[in-house]
Protein backbone atom coordinates (compact mmCIF):
# COMPACT_ATOMS: atom_id res chain seq x y z
CA UNK A 1 0.00 0.00 0.00
CA UNK A 2 2.76 2.48 1.19
CA UNK A 3 6.89 2.72 -0.37
CA UNK A 4 9.00 5.04 0.68
CA UNK A 5 12.61 4.55 -0.85
CA UNK A 6 15.20 6.16 -0.02
CA UNK A 7 13.60 9.00 1.42
CA UNK A 8 15.58 12.73 1.89
CA UNK A 9 13.82 15.54 4.08
CA UNK A 10 15.72 18.53 5.54
CA UNK A 11 14.65 21.50 7.48
CA UNK A 12 16.68 23.97 5.37
CA UNK A 13 19.96 22.88 5.31
CA UNK A 14 19.87 20.44 8.31
CA UNK A 15 19.09 17.19 7.24
CA UNK A 16 16.63 15.31 9.41
CA UNK A 17 15.55 12.10 7.47
CA UNK A 18 18.58 10.33 5.70
CA UNK A 19 18.00 7.20 3.06
CA UNK A 20 14.37 6.21 4.47
CA UNK A 21 13.34 2.77 2.91
CA UNK A 22 10.23 1.32 3.97
CA UNK A 23 6.99 -0.42 3.02
CA UNK A 24 3.38 -1.05 4.55
CA UNK A 25 1.13 -4.07 3.12
CA UNK A 26 -2.40 -3.27 2.81
CA UNK A 27 -4.10 -4.22 6.42
CA UNK A 28 -1.04 -4.82 7.82
CA UNK A 29 -0.56 -2.37 11.27
CA UNK A 30 3.23 -1.46 11.31
CA UNK A 31 4.72 0.13 14.19
CA UNK A 32 7.30 3.24 13.67
CA UNK A 33 9.41 3.09 16.55
CA UNK A 34 11.95 5.84 17.94
CA UNK A 35 12.92 8.37 20.77
CA UNK A 36 11.93 11.82 21.12
CA UNK A 37 13.67 13.93 17.93
CA UNK A 38 14.07 10.79 16.01
CA UNK A 39 11.77 11.98 12.88
CA UNK A 40 8.97 9.87 13.39
CA UNK A 41 6.66 13.05 12.80
CA UNK A 42 8.86 14.51 10.23
CA UNK A 43 8.34 11.55 8.28
CA UNK A 44 4.66 11.11 8.50
CA UNK A 45 4.00 14.97 7.72
CA UNK A 46 6.43 14.12 4.38
CA UNK A 47 4.13 11.26 3.21
CA UNK A 48 1.28 13.78 4.49
CA UNK A 49 2.38 16.38 2.22
CA UNK A 50 2.96 18.69 5.26
CA UNK A 51 6.79 18.74 3.90
CA UNK A 52 8.59 18.10 0.65
CA UNK A 53 11.32 15.56 0.81
CA UNK A 54 14.63 16.75 -0.77
CA UNK A 55 15.22 13.49 -2.55
CA UNK A 56 13.50 9.96 -3.02
CA UNK A 57 9.81 8.56 -3.48
CA UNK A 58 6.78 8.05 -1.94
CA UNK A 59 4.10 5.73 -3.38
CA UNK A 60 0.47 5.00 -2.49
CA UNK A 61 -1.10 2.05 -4.10
CA UNK A 62 1.66 2.30 -6.98
CA UNK A 63 0.94 5.83 -7.59
CA UNK A 64 3.77 8.65 -6.83
CA UNK A 65 2.60 11.16 -4.54
CA UNK A 66 5.89 13.01 -2.83
CA UNK A 67 4.96 16.40 -4.77
CA UNK A 68 1.00 16.15 -4.23
CA UNK A 69 -0.40 18.24 -2.19
CA UNK A 70 -2.15 17.51 1.17
CA UNK A 71 -5.45 17.59 0.02
CA UNK A 72 -5.31 15.68 -2.34
CA UNK A 73 -3.33 12.71 -0.60
CA UNK A 74 -6.21 12.91 1.75
CA UNK A 75 -8.74 12.41 -0.93
CA UNK A 76 -6.44 9.41 -2.22
CA UNK A 77 -7.11 7.74 1.43
CA UNK A 78 -4.31 8.62 3.71
CA UNK A 79 -5.25 10.57 7.15
CA UNK A 80 -2.88 11.51 9.73
CA UNK A 81 -3.64 11.73 13.72
CA UNK A 82 -0.86 14.43 14.75
CA UNK A 83 0.79 14.26 18.17
CA UNK A 84 -0.81 16.44 21.01
CA UNK A 85 -4.19 16.49 20.67
CA UNK A 86 -4.81 19.10 18.07
CA UNK A 87 -9.04 19.22 18.67
CA UNK A 88 -10.94 22.64 17.77
CA UNK A 89 -11.83 23.21 21.80
CA UNK A 90 -14.60 25.68 21.46
CA UNK A 91 -16.46 23.48 18.99
CA UNK A 92 -18.74 20.48 20.35
CA UNK A 93 -17.70 16.78 19.92
CA UNK A 94 -19.52 16.00 17.02
CA UNK A 95 -18.83 19.27 15.33
CA UNK A 96 -15.12 18.21 15.67
CA UNK A 97 -15.85 15.25 13.95
CA UNK A 98 -18.14 16.12 10.96
CA UNK A 99 -14.56 18.58 10.12
CA UNK A 100 -12.89 15.26 9.75
CA UNK A 101 -15.31 14.20 7.19
CA UNK A 102 -13.60 16.85 4.98
CA UNK A 103 -13.93 15.20 1.43
CA UNK A 104 -16.80 15.28 -0.46
CA UNK A 105 -17.30 11.84 -0.69
CA UNK A 106 -16.72 11.63 3.34
CA UNK A 107 -19.19 14.34 4.02
CA UNK A 108 -21.75 12.10 2.14
CA UNK A 109 -20.83 9.73 4.59
CA UNK A 110 -20.75 11.84 7.86
CA UNK A 111 -23.92 10.57 9.66
CA UNK A 112 -22.93 6.87 9.05
CA UNK A 113 -19.36 7.09 10.05
CA UNK A 114 -20.52 9.25 12.99
CA UNK A 115 -22.25 6.13 14.07
CA UNK A 116 -19.19 3.62 13.49
CA UNK A 117 -16.50 5.56 15.66
CA UNK A 118 -19.09 6.76 18.55
CA UNK A 119 -19.39 2.54 18.45
CA UNK A 120 -15.73 2.21 18.68
CA UNK A 121 -15.64 5.06 21.46
CA UNK A 122 -18.96 4.86 23.40
CA UNK A 123 -18.23 8.19 25.36
CA UNK A 124 -18.22 10.33 22.18
CA UNK A 125 -21.69 9.77 21.89
CA UNK A 126 -22.22 10.58 25.46
CA UNK A 127 -20.50 13.69 24.82
CA UNK A 128 -21.30 14.72 21.26
CA UNK A 129 -22.54 17.90 22.30
CA UNK A 130 -20.10 19.14 24.96
CA UNK A 131 -17.50 21.50 24.39
CA UNK A 132 -14.44 19.65 23.27
CA UNK A 133 -11.94 21.34 25.79
CA UNK A 134 -14.25 20.05 28.37
CA UNK A 135 -13.25 16.71 28.28
CA UNK A 136 -10.08 14.44 29.77
CA UNK A 137 -6.44 14.32 27.77
CA UNK A 138 -7.49 10.75 27.45
CA UNK A 139 -10.78 11.80 26.13
CA UNK A 140 -9.59 14.00 23.61
CA UNK A 141 -7.30 11.49 21.87
CA UNK A 142 -10.05 9.38 21.69
CA UNK A 143 -11.96 11.82 19.83
CA UNK A 144 -8.60 13.31 17.08
CA UNK A 145 -8.43 9.51 16.65
CA UNK A 146 -12.70 9.32 15.91
CA UNK A 147 -11.94 12.45 13.54
CA UNK A 148 -9.11 11.27 11.27
CA UNK A 149 -11.46 8.10 10.76
CA UNK A 150 -14.47 10.52 9.46
CA UNK A 151 -12.40 11.04 6.51
CA UNK A 152 -12.71 6.77 5.39
CA UNK A 153 -9.16 6.33 5.16
CA UNK A 154 -7.69 3.59 3.36
CA UNK A 155 -4.52 4.42 5.48
CA UNK A 156 -4.55 6.11 9.16
CA UNK A 157 -0.67 7.17 10.21
CA UNK A 158 -1.05 8.16 14.02
CA UNK A 159 1.19 10.15 16.10
CA UNK A 160 2.35 8.98 19.72
CA UNK A 161 -1.25 8.38 20.71
CA UNK A 162 -0.12 6.73 24.24
CA UNK A 163 1.82 10.39 25.03
CA UNK A 164 0.89 11.51 28.02
CA UNK A 165 -2.28 9.31 28.96
CA UNK A 166 -3.21 6.93 31.80
CA UNK A 167 -2.12 3.28 31.67
CA UNK A 168 -5.83 2.83 31.33
CA UNK A 169 -6.49 4.89 28.67
CA UNK A 170 -3.39 3.66 26.79
CA UNK A 171 -5.08 -0.16 27.04
CA UNK A 172 -8.96 1.76 25.84
CA UNK A 173 -7.44 3.62 22.95
CA UNK A 174 -4.65 0.41 21.68
CA UNK A 175 -7.56 -1.89 21.90
CA UNK A 176 -9.77 0.50 19.37
CA UNK A 177 -6.56 1.10 17.03
CA UNK A 178 -6.24 -3.32 17.08
CA UNK A 179 -9.72 -3.58 15.61
CA UNK A 180 -9.01 -1.14 12.91
CA UNK A 181 -7.19 -3.62 10.27
CA UNK A 182 -10.77 -5.61 10.64
CA UNK A 183 -12.05 -3.00 8.99
CA UNK A 184 -10.10 -1.98 6.41
CA UNK A 185 -7.95 0.52 8.09
CA UNK A 186 -4.47 -0.22 7.35
CA UNK A 187 -2.16 1.73 10.25
CA UNK A 188 0.97 3.12 10.32
CA UNK A 189 1.97 4.03 13.96
CA UNK A 190 4.55 6.02 15.55
CA UNK A 191 5.60 5.39 18.95
CA UNK A 192 8.14 5.86 21.66
CA UNK A 193 5.80 2.69 24.00
CA UNK A 194 7.87 0.29 22.03
CA UNK A 195 5.69 -2.53 24.54
CA UNK A 196 2.13 -1.64 23.58
CA UNK A 197 2.59 -0.48 20.05
CA UNK A 198 4.55 -3.90 19.30
CA UNK A 199 1.89 -6.02 21.25
CA UNK A 200 -0.69 -5.34 18.57
CA UNK A 201 1.59 -4.35 15.43
CA UNK A 202 2.65 -6.87 12.79
CA UNK A 203 5.74 -5.78 11.92
CA UNK A 204 7.90 -2.32 13.04
CA UNK A 205 10.27 -0.12 12.09
CA UNK A 206 12.96 1.83 14.39
CA UNK A 207 13.65 5.23 13.63
CA UNK A 208 16.91 6.60 14.92
CA UNK A 209 18.34 10.14 14.44
CA UNK A 210 16.88 10.22 10.99
CA UNK A 211 17.66 6.52 9.73
CA UNK A 212 16.12 3.35 10.12
CA UNK A 213 18.17 0.48 11.95
CA UNK A 214 16.39 -1.99 12.32
CA UNK A 215 13.37 -3.23 10.73
CA UNK A 216 11.20 -7.24 11.23
CA UNK A 217 8.19 -8.88 12.42
CA UNK A 218 6.87 -7.33 15.93
CA UNK A 219 8.41 -10.54 17.50
CA UNK A 220 11.87 -10.00 16.51
CA UNK A 221 11.73 -6.29 17.59
CA UNK A 222 10.70 -7.46 21.30
CA UNK A 223 13.09 -10.04 21.61
CA UNK A 224 16.15 -8.14 20.33
CA UNK A 225 18.89 -6.93 22.60
CA UNK A 226 18.62 -3.48 21.25
CA UNK A 227 14.97 -2.93 21.38
CA UNK A 228 15.05 -4.86 25.11
CA UNK A 229 18.10 -2.10 26.11
CA UNK A 230 16.91 1.16 24.57
CA UNK A 231 12.91 1.14 24.78
CA UNK A 232 12.19 -1.28 27.64
CA UNK A 233 14.40 -0.91 30.42
CA UNK A 234 16.07 -4.40 30.13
Amino acid sequence: MLTIKNLNVSYGVIPVLHNVNMTVEKGELVALLGSNGAGKTTLLNTVSGILQGASGTIEFLGKRIEKSAPQNIVRMGISQIPEGRKIFPYMTVKENLFMGASTRQAWGSRHEMFERVTKLFPILEERKNQRASLMSGGEQQMLVIARGLMAKPLLLMIDEPSLGLSPLFQKQIYRAIETLPEQGITILLAEQNAQISLEISNRGYVLQDGEIVMGGTSEELLASDMIRQAYLGV
